[in-house]
């Protein structure tokens, strides 16, 4: 953990609020001292005042990743992890774009709490900021993904969507038998959500391409699979659950959408017969997404964790390093300005 900087945290605010009076930034340091400095759930609340002020002054590019670290490590500790999911939720409003390290222990602390809903609106982010390249950090949200599908729960469109694409990027992170369930269950889902809304639903404000047939490219998975080596599909994933896909009346129908549901009979052929071939060929694991997840996971997960504690030591030392230099730079600025005087 980095060397706490112990400050009066009433003397960082109203040092904040003078400097904003007067129309001048604050420093990345002194709001990173105010972050580090909190220690209750109420001077959390008002830590939330300042980020945001943060943001919005010319120095919002400013906003470092230990500040985030540390924001995320003080709502956890201090019984304030809403605070956290909201400013992630409000990243534009807050800057927070938090490293690989962040975002597991945020996972980690709702998974824990079997909060497997939380854990994912947390991934919904990982996926947004297309930050699925830790391995620990796709383990922990297929672990959540999986585990919150498993609860059937009743999801909007834009839930089915934003599932998908979190299942359907992560999974193409693992070639074995849970990243070619994943792609095909996250396919699946956004195939869904384009035959009801149309495509440009499924790619507005989404890390995903804008070109027609994701129910098409779920198939192409499943052909992947006929000919790929000791891996197998989990037997939960139906396309054919698309085939009363309802089209919402008031949704306007571009063309590339209308020439998608007419493929629709073809899609659920196509389906049986490659489910038929999987068959033959052993392709297919009765066991659930979740239990192919939650093996992985027993498998792997311990020894990605070693790695990363490992690693986190090293970006704890070149954090503290670059904290240093930025006292050094206050220090001599302040030097500067008293002999100027």
């Amino acid at each position: 953990v980095r060397p706490r900087d112990a400050q009066d945290l009433g003397q960082l605010a109203s040092l904040m609020d003078r400097t904003y009076e007067r129309k001048f930034p604050v420093s990345s340091l002194v709001i990173a001292r105010f972050i580090d400095n909190l220690s209750s759930k109420e001077e959390v609340d008002q830590a939330q005042y300042y980020l945001y002020k943060f943001r919005h002054s010319p120095n919002c590019w400013y906003l470092r990743d230990w500040t985030i670290h540390s924001w995320i490590r003080r709502c956890l500790k201090y019984g304030a992890r809403d605070k956290a999911l909201y400013s992630l939720k409000n990243k534009v409003q807050f800057g927070m774009f938090p490293d690989d390290f962040s975002f597991n222990l945020l996972i980690d602390s709702f998974i824990k709490d079997e909060d497997f809903k939380g854990a994912c609106s947390v991934v919904e982010e990982v996926m947004l900021q297309e930050s699925f390249e830790r391995i620990s950090t796709q383990i922990l949200s297929l672990y959540a993904l999986s585990k919150y599908l498993a609860t059937k729960p009743e999801l909007s469109w834009q839930e089915e969507r934003s599932l998908g694409a979190s299942l359907m990027l992560d999974g193409l992170k693992h070639e074995n038998s849970v990243g070619f369930s994943a792609r095909l269950l996250g396919l699946a889902l956004i195939g869904k959500v384009e035959l009801s809304r149309g495509i440009h639903a499924v790619f507005h404000e989404m890390p995903l391409i804008w070109t027609s047939g994701y129910l098409g490219r779920a198939l192409a998975v499943m052909d992947a699979v006929c000919d790929f080596r000791d891996v197998k599909l989990s037997e939960e994933v139906d396309l054919s659950v698309n085939a009363d896909g309802q089209n919402v009346t008031d949704t306007p129908r571009e063309e590339d959408d209308e020439l998608e549901t007419q493929k629709l009979p073809e899609y659920i052929n196509r389906f049986k017969e490659l489910k038929e071939r999987l068959v033959s060929q052993d392709r297919i694991d009765s066991r659930s997404l979740e239990s192919l997840v939650s093996a992985l996971t027993q498998q792997t997960l311990e020894a990605c964790e070693d790695a990363d504690i490992a690693e986190y030591q090293q970006t704890v030392s070149v954090w503290e390093a670059e904290r240093q230099q930025l006292i050094q730079r206050e220090r001599e600025t302040k030097e500067k300005n008293q002999k100027s005087v």
